[in-house]
């Protein structure tokens, strides 16, 4: 076991923000999106151009040395400029995105639930994200109450209520006041 902690994001975490759009979008192996092909692309690049923008809001995992692992933001799209999960101009899009050797050890759901309360706590009525059907994070997203409001061909936009709702289980202030423990990161291959 090993811990990591979470802590806000600033606007220093910009370019910490590329890097897990890249992981989130490279889910896939086969699927390889350099930083220069998203920061070209407008359809992936106003997910992190700019960043922070007013309105805009996220936490970060951190390991022991401080290097950061994953990050969990939300930022306001517009109808004139819509993200993937785009549901409308008051309802924020989440990205979430951990470092590959981090992934499957609960920093994931973490995250998840420490931008949740940060809305919640913002008074947010709703967040919404796009995912990939066959992407494993479709689990989490459904298990943490995110529910489908429209499909496409292999991909859902998913909501999650926070008007009357409870945070899940667990859920302290999103800065922890001591480290979490997660499972051992898995070790990287040469």
């Amino acid at each position: 076991m090993t811990k990591c902690s979470l802590r806000t994001a600033t606007s220093a975490d910009s370019g910490f923000l590329v890097d897990m759009l890249m992981e989130a979008i490279n889910w896939l192996p086969e699927r390889n999106w350099s930083r220069e092909e998203i920061l070209t692309n407008p359809e992936l690049a106003h997910y992190v151009t700019g960043w922070m923008q007013p309105g805009d809001f996220g936490v970060i995992a951190v390991d022991l040395a401080d290097r950061p692992v994953g990050a969990a933001w939300c930022r306001y799209l517009t109808a004139a400029d819509p993200g993937y999960g785009y549901v409308s101009d008051e309802v924020p899009e989440l990205t979430i995105g951990v470092v590959e050797s981090w992934r499957n050890r609960g920093v994931g759901r973490a995250l998840l639930r420490a931008v949740l309360y940060v809305a919640h706590d913002r008074g947010l009525q709703a967040v919404s994200l796009s995912v990939e059907r066959a992407n494993f994070a479709a689990r989490l997203y459904a298990s943490e109450g995110f529910h489908t409001v429209e499909s496409f061909d292999d991909a859902d936009t998913m909501v999650a209520e926070l008007a009357g709702r409870r945070l899940p289980g667990g859920v302290r202030p999103f800065v922890q006041s001591e480290p979490m423990t997660v499972d051992e990161p898995h070790q990287q291959k040469d």
